[in-house]
């Protein structure tokens, strides 16, 4: 400041007194005026280059963008109002900036200074990338996955993938930052390597069951609210974390296998059935007359027929048992749904009942008849 100060006393003192003693007081001699290792030409251009460049993003944002972002609030596409955002939160702050460092140039700055701006804008530009990576992912994921699913369980699935990524971006993007710097990252990546090593050993159950939770958002096996049977464990998917899968048993209680123990298993997707395949047996008994054997068939197609919620598949007189006739009977109810399954099959079993009896046939049940022979008392 006192430098500052003394030079702007002796350009008064000789613009006054005209005093020779600094040279002619020309532009050209003002303009040439040192001040700090730089001339006032200099520091001029800097600012003239700062504010030209200012008023040029400027001239952008209110001539171009404005009517781009009038022409994207007309459309019903995204991807346009996303582009539009990232440039006003990232590209624009980080032109200015860049205009900023661009105009250091003009001046001949100290070494510390100059690799001070440097590691600045190193630190700016990428911080500003890995934002914008970090946008585009979020967006495709959002955008593009959850428009394919439009399942808000999902999109809370959703949020622990981003959650993964971002530091795996924010890692990598940070370390090579520092390893350009000139900071020396390879040791402590090194040791990082060698510490990892021992928690993946230590850890690996829970860096499977990561990875199985990947393969299930990725996938889709199954989802929240879909009925599925594991094993012996039947039950409705209540959550799906990075962990844990939680079902809802039947029963009421909560169910919880580790991701690894699903993606092992044979998994059995009962909402994801289109329709449903009935097999059903009857048994008649042996007295039953051949011609109402031949009935039963189209009497039953008839039953079936006639619901509005079964398709028939077969109705067949299936074998002879040891104290019955058995026929077997395969419908298919146009539901996956299991109370309609049964509200389907309990009218036609009632429907079954009363034309048999109408029909004079009874239905077997397990029974014995002894024929004994006379023969000795007749000697």
């Amino acid at each position: 400041m006192d430098g500052l100060t003394a030079a702007l006393r002796a350009i008064y003192t000789s613009f006054i007194r005209g005093d020779k003693k600094m040279g002619d007081f020309t532009l050209n001699g003002i303009l040439s005026y040192a001040l700090y290792g730089n001339s006032l030409a200099a520091y001029l251009t800097f600012a003239a280059f700062v504010f030209g460049g200012m008023i040029l993003v400027r001239l952008f944002l209110t001539i171009i963008l404005i009517r781009v972002k009038a022409w994207a609030e007309k459309t019903s596409a995204t991807i346009d109002n996303f582009l539009i955002s990232l440039v006003e939160k990232t590209l624009i702050p980080l032109a200015y900036f860049y205009i900023f460092y661009l105009s250091l140039g003009y001046l001949s700055l100290p070494g510390a200074i100059k690799r001070g701006a440097d590691m600045l804008w190193a630190v700016v530009f990428t911080i500003s990338l890995l934002r914008l990576l970090v946008s585009i992912i979020d967006y495709a994921l959002e955008r593009y996955w959850l428009k394919r699913q439009g399942d808000e369980a999902k999109e809370k699935s959703l949020k622990g993938i981003l959650a993964v990524i971002k530091v795996v971006v924010w890692g990598v993007g940070l370390t090579f930052l520092l390893d350009n710097l000139g900071f020396k990252v390879s040791a402590v990546i090194a040791g990082l390597g060698i510490g990892g090593i021992a928690v993946a050993l230590a850890a690996q159950a829970v860096l499977g069951d990561l990875f199985s939770y990947f393969a299930i958002f990725f996938d889709r096996p199954f989802e929240v609210g879909d009925f599925i049977i594991i094993g012996d464990f039947l039950g409705s998917v209540e959550h799906v974390g990075i962990k844990t899968t939680r079902l809802r048993s039947l029963g009421g209680e909560q169910i919880i296998f580790s991701n690894t123990d699903l993606t092992n298993s044979r998994v059995r997707n009962y909402k994801r059935m289109e329709r449903r395949r009935v097999v059903f047996k009857f048994r008649v008994v042996y007295q039953t007359s051949l011609e109402n054997l031949k009935k039963i068939p189209g009497i039953v197609a008839g039953i079936v027929k006639k619901n509005p919620d079964a398709d028939l598949d077969r109705v067949h007189f299936f074998s002879f048992a040891d104290f019955s006739l058995v026929f077997e009977v395969v419908y298919y109810v146009k539901s996956p749904d299991y109370n309609k399954y049964m509200d389907v099959q309990q009218e036609i079993n009632f429907e079954l009942k009363e034309e048999l009896e109408k029909l004079g046939v009874e239905f077997a049940y397990p029974t014995q008849t002894l024929y004994l022979n006379d023969q000795a008392k007749s000697a």
